[in-house]
């Protein structure tokens, strides 16, 4: 049901026909609940669309077009829906903005169209697993709960679908840019650590405001939960006061109200009500760990989940693919797959958890990465190092004066041919690149899957 420049029926609908940019989950997702609303709907795509989505697309009568954007449709919109992977400056978007379309995000879009409970949870790391973990201590409380966002099913398409009484949402910076009214009645900020600066014009106050965006438009009845241990959201709450009410959670210090550790304990404070946990009982390991649980285990305070049924939560999750997973253990090394690391400071938390001497596949794109904050871990931590990229230079700059071993590998089969090669019984094998994926890869998710089968295949 493609459309070519020279046939098209669509005609100006004013503010109800929807273009949208993109035609993957999240578009797919806004035009089966668009076309459910009574929208006039067609998808633009720069790129292939997938024929998975081709397929839904024709199903749900939604007009589209592949590989161009027919500039005299899209002009005639009413709005426009850009999916979170094209750039806010895109010639497109700024054209359309230009001639005064407006232009949102999906998770806009769609929370217009829902009266659930909305939790939402960003940062730089951390947000896939608590966004997970959320959801499975919520599930395991017997609420009519629903996860999308960045992870699984587009939101747009799970409000078409699925009477979800609650959702929690995983959302990235660019999802977030494109909110005007969006509101969760719970937010979650993870982290703040420089990330996708490359979309920011390099000013990392850019990706801070975008982070808080998600504080935007809550009021005193809501609730903002964050890491008091970052400095940068601590400055910038200083600096910009927000309505919602804060519920902080740190390892360095005890709390008044919010979560912290105090005797090898966790506990969370709201109101009096408070709740206690041995650290040593969480399924997931290290610090970093230890505040995803916080944050779930706050959020889960507020939703007035059991107590116990929080605890064994906690103490059952299994965590995410591609974040800190084992995968074998081979002649007595243990092969971890931590492919969803594509910033410094989420590779900082894998290295930090490490206690075997570590073979550390590392690489990719290079994002303006400042590896220095890694140096003592690598010498604490790392025997050897597996370059797997196009170019690994500034990885060795970075790290030829304190690993003996740098080599370079160009396909994942051969790095963890190399990682067993220089691995020894006791010692731990890590992919945790640090980096994006697209030089080899499609995504981190290929890149961790590619890994699981290499190590399978020695």
């Amino acid at each position: 049901m493609a459309i070519s420049t020279q046939n098209t029926t669509l005609k100006n609908d004013g503010n109800n026909f929807l273009v949208i940019l993109g035609g993957g989950e999240s578009g797919v997702g806004t035009a089966i609940l668009a076309k459910q609303k009574g929208y006039r709907v067609f998808v633009s795509d720069l790129g292939k669309i997938a024929d998975k989505y081709k397929e839904t697309l024709v199903e749900h009568q939604v007009e589209w077009e592949e590989e161009k954007h027919t500039e005299n449709v899209l002009f005639e919109a009413g709005l426009v829906m850009k999916s979170p992977g094209i750039p806010e400056d895109a010639p497109m978007v700024n054209q359309l903005r230009g001639k005064g379309i407006n232009v949102i995000s999906e998770i806009e879009f769609a929370s217009e169209f829902t009266e659930s409970q909305i939790i939402g949870i960003t940062g730089s790391n951390g947000k896939t697993t608590t966004t997970s973990l959320t959801h499975h201590i919520l599930k395991n409380g017997d609420l009519n709960v629903s996860m999308a966002g960045n992870i699984g099913k587009s939101f747009a398409r799970q409000v078409a679908e699925n009477a979800a009484e609650t959702f929690v949402l995983e959302l990235s910076s660019f999802q977030l840019d494109g909110i005007e009214n969006f509101r969760p009645h719970i937010a979650v900020l993870t982290n703040i650590t420089p990330d996708h600066l490359d979309r920011y014009n390099h000013r990392f106050e850019e990706y801070i405001a975008s982070k808080f965006r998600i504080t935007k438009n809550q009021t005193e009845e809501d609730f903002f939960i964050y890491d008091a241990d970052n400095e940068i959201i601590a400055k910038w709450l200083k600096e910009f006061p927000i309505r919602s009410r804060k519920l902080p959670f740190s390892l360095q210090e005890e709390l008044e109200n919010g979560a912290c550790i105090k005797n090898d304990e966790i506990q969370i404070k709201i109101d009096n009500n408070i709740f206690t946990m041995p650290t040593n009982t969480l399924s997931l390991e290290g610090k970093h760990n230890a505040k995803n649980a916080m944050a779930a285990a706050t959020v889960a305070q507020l939703l007035r989940i059991r107590k116990e049924t929080i605890r064994e939560s906690l103490e059952n999750f299994q965590g995410v693919e591609h974040r800190l997973e084992k995968v074998l253990k081979i002649n007595n090394v243990q092969y971890i797959n931590d492919s969803k690391a594509t910033n410094v400071n989420a590779t900082y938390y894998a290295l930090e958890s490490m206690e075997a001497e570590t073979v550390w596949i590392v690489g990719g794109v290079d994002k303006g990465n400042d590896y220095s904050e890694l140096l003592s871990l690598v010498n604490e931590k790392v025997k050897a190092i597996v370059c797997l990229g196009v170019d690994n230079s500034r990885i060795q700059n970075a790290f030829g004066n304190c690993v003996d071993t740098i080599v370079e590998t160009r396909n994942m089969e051969e790095a963890v041919r190399e990682a067993y090669r220089l691995s020894e019984k006791g010692d731990a094998v890590l992919l945790s690149p640090a980096c994006a994926s697209f030089d080899l890869f499609k995504n981190y998710e290929d890149r961790g899957r590619q890994f699981k089968d290499a190590v399978r295949n020695l």
